[in-house]
C-alpha cells in the first residue's frame, strides 16, 4: 500500500477479521482472528491511515465491523478523518445466525462510511426497491429497469430512498456464488457500496479482499480495481472470480496485486 500513489482510489471498503476469538477454517482458505479488540487497533490502525491517504478528494471509506470492534474502530477513525467526515453508521441486517439466552440475538453487522472531504463525496441516492413497476424488474441494488437487446435500460424508481439500514440476506451454504472462503458476504451488499460511492471508471480498493467479492462487485459496474489479500488462497479466489466475470463480459480492465 505505501508505494501506491496518493489519492488514488474513490472508493475503498476493508472488511478486517473481527477479533472474534476464533480461527476460521473453510475449504480455501484459514486464517486467525483470536485479537483483542485493543490489539486489532493496534494491527488495522496503520492501514486505516493508508486508506485515508489512498482516497481521492471525492473518496469514501467504508469499513466494515461488527459489535466488538466498532465503537473502538470509529474512535480512530474521528482521529484520522475528523468528526465531521463521517457520514453513516450503516446497519446490515440479516436473519441467520444462533438464538441467545442472556442477551438479545445478534442479527447485524456495522459498516462505518467516511469522505475524505465530506462537502465534496461521489453519492449517488438509490432507492429502496419497496415497490415494482409494471414491466420492470428490479436488481440487486433496488433500481428498475428492462432488458432490451442492447441491454439493460434502467428507470427513475420514485421510491423512498434507501435508509442506513440495509436488509440482505446472509449468504446461505447452498447460494450459487459461495467459494468455501469464510466470512464471504454476498455480491448485492458489496454492489450497493459501489454503487453508491463510486462512479464509471473510478478505482475501487480493498486491501482486505478475501475472496474478492468487493473487485467482483467493481468489474460487474465498469469500475476499476485494486485489491490485496494476507492469504494466497484468497488472492486465487479472487483472480477466479474476476476472470469469470470477464468471460461473462462484467469486467472493465482493472488494477490487481
Amino acid at each position: 500500500m505505501r508505494g501506491l500513489p496518493d489519492g488514488l482510489c474513490d472508493l475503498i471498503y476493508v472488511d478486517p477479521p473481527f477479533g472474534t476469538g476464533v480461527i476460521r477454517r473453510g475449504s480455501a482458505a484459514s486464517y486467525a482472528d483470536r485479537s483483542s479488540p485493543e490489539a486489532f487497533i493496534r494491527q488495522h490502525g496503520p492501514r486505516l491511515a493508508e486508506c485515508r491517504r489512498l482516497l481521492s478528494r471525492r473518496g469514501t471509506l467504508y469499513v466494515h465491523l461488527d459489535y466488538r470492534t466498532a465503537h473502538l474502530v470509529r474512535t480512530l477513525l474521528d482521529d484520522l478523518f475528523g468528526r465531521s467526515s463521517f457520514l453513516n453508521e450503516v446497519i446490515w441486517s440479516y436473519r441467520t445466525g444462533g438464538n441467545a439466552k442472556r442477551h438479545f440475538a445478534r442479527k447485524h453487522d456495522n459498516i462505518l462510511v467516511y469522505a475524505q472531504d465530506p462537502d465534496h463525496h461521489i453519492f449517488h441516492v438509490l432507492r429502496s426497491g419497496e415497490y415494482r413497476t409494471d414491466g420492470l424488474r428490479v436488481d440487486e441494488a433496488g433500481r428498475p429497469y428492462k432488458t432490451t437487446r442492447k441491454g439493460r435500460v434502467y428507470f427513475h424508481p420514485g421510491g423512498p430512498a434507501m435508509t442506513d439500514v440495509w436488509d440482505i440476506p446472509f449468504l446461505s451454504t447452498v447460494a450459487s456464488e459461495r467459494t468455501g472462503y469464510p466470512s464471504q458476504k454476498p455480491l448485492a451488499l458489496l454492489e450497493r457500496v459501489v454503487l453508491s460511492s463510486s462512479d464509471p471508471g473510478s478505482v475501487v480498493g480493498d486491501f482486505y479482499c478475501g475472496s474478492g467479492t468487493s473487485l467482483v462487485a467493481a468489474a460487474r459496474h465498469n469500475r476499476r480495481y485494486l485489491g490485496c489479500d494476507l492469504s494466497p488462497q484468497a488472492v486465487e479466489i479472487a483472480r477466479c472470480r474476476l476472470r469469470e466475470a470477464s468471460l461473462q463480459g462484467e469486467s472493465s480492465d482493472g488494477e490487481k496485486t
